[in-house]
């Protein structure tokens, strides 16, 4: 059995952290969203085939040619957009094979895949969908069952409980002819979903496996911290690869890598994970659920808590890194600090395609794109954005989001009088 992997997207609700990357390559806990669809599906498919389109060199160069021993093959999505019309792109891959289905951002655990291969083979179905009960199916579409069967899928329903799909399916190849068949939505898109539609009102049979495990869309940057500490809460386990001075402190767990070195007066309470060849103090705090990459440097008087640091970047002195996501190869200024709580201690809102969107977190910090430089004293207000390529020079209180490769100064009036 294939796995086919949707990862043509272009993830705009998560820029900046997107401008120049497919999402399936943001690190979450030090590695590629994509690896976790495919470590969970890795038992079940002897093959993966991945969809790509946008950025898919990005991709390609991460993942190489093989996953496990596997191989691995890519596929440019055929002209169009949604699900089915990426589901279609694989046609000529899975031949006359059922094959396993996932979107690419989306993070499951291997129980869910098991337990919807035995529906699958157990109602002898054309096709399957994982789904998950949720109280509140405002943000989904409601997945209408009858005994073991789905009857249909529809719209979002509002807040009402019920199946939700969570976005991973088998298909038998007989499910291309449905695409086919399958009308442009009102959003403009082939939709899977409509097509499973169509295979139902044919008669086909459609089973469904109800998923009780941990299940994530990331599809907003707060679902990165969200995943984030969810992998570090559960599957960290205490690893200490590189070097740790004297005088530091490491409260388990916490996993560090080939060649860092935790210099003396670092607090470190897990669960942390710190990558390879970076170097962190000395005297900083680094407190639960912080992921830290490759290459990286958290030095004197910095304090990180709850957030992402990725590859290549820098909190280097006098930094408060707060429910933050920082890209790669950032650095921050001496004095640059992520503000992540409201006065009102209201839920911090974030502008998502030009809305702002509520969070629904008390605390959220800055989201950093690749490429940022701070200057010293630098301000960065909850739930602000700072766009890839930009420079944010001395003394800015970033109050507004800040586009891509933008250079953002103060304007500064003196007075000099002789005394």
């Amino acid at each position: 059995m294939k796995g086919v992997i949707l990862a043509a997207g272009k993830g705009e609700r998560l820029r900046p952290l997107t401008d120049d990357r497919p999402k399936v390559v943001l690190k979450v806990a030090n590695r590629p969203i994509i690896e976790y669809v495919l470590e969970n599906l890795d038992p079940f498919v002897d093959e993966f085939v991945i969809i790509v389109r946008y950025q898919k060199e990005k991709l390609i160069e991460v993942l190489g040619d093989e996953f496990n021993g596997k191989p691995i093959t890519y596929v440019e999505q055929l002209p169009g957009d949604g699900t089915a019309k990426a589901i279609e792109s694989a046609r000529e891959h899975v031949g006359d094979e059922e094959f396993i289905v996932a979107n690419g951002d989306i993070y499951f655990e291997e129980e869910g895949v098991r337990e919807l291969v035995a529906v699958f083979r157990r109602e002898k179905a054309d096709a399957a969908l994982l789904v998950k009960h949720f109280e509140d199916l405002s943000h989904f579409g409601k997945i209408e069952v009858e005994g073991s069967l789905v009857k249909r899928v529809t719209e979002k329903p509002g807040k009402v409980p019920g199946y939700a799909n969570l976005g991973v399916y088998i298909f038998k190849p007989e499910v291309f002819g449905f695409i086919e068949r399958t009308p442009l939505s009102e959003r403009g898109e082939y939709e899977i979903t409509d097509t499973i539609n169509l295979m139902i009102e044919a008669g086909k049979k459609v089973a469904y496996a109800a998923y009780s495990g941990y299940w994530n869309d990331i599809g907003r940057p707060w679902n990165l911290l969200e995943l984030n500490e969810y992998l570090l809460k559960t599957k960290l386990k205490h690893e200490v690869r590189g070097t740790v001075e004297e005088g530091a402190v490491l409260i388990p767990p916490v996993e560090i890598g080939e060649g860092t070195v935790i210099r003396s007066g670092a607090y470190i309470i897990g669960p942390v994970k710190i990558g390879k060849n970076s170097r962190i103090g000395p005297n900083c705090f680094i407190r639960p659920y912080t992921s830290i990459g490759d290459n990286c440097h958290v030095g004197n008087a910095v304090e990180v808590k709850n957030s992402i640091i990725m590859d290549n970047s820098n909190a280097p002195h006098l930094n408060y890194v707060g429910d933050s996501i920082i890209g790669e190869n950032c650095n921050l200024g001496a004095g640059t600090i992520t503000a992540n709580l409201r006065h009102d201690r209201g839920n911090i809102k974030v502008e998502i395609k030009g809305k702002l969107e509520d969070s629904g977190r008390h605390k959220l910090g800055a989201i950093i794109g690749h490429n940022v430089k701070t200057g010293i004293n630098v301000t960065i207000y909850p739930g602000r954005k700072i766009g890839s390529g930009s420079l944010i020079g001395p003394g800015v209180i970033v109050d507004k989001n800040v586009p891509p490769r933008t250079l953002v100064v103060v304007k500064q009036e003196k007075v000099v009088k002789e005394l």
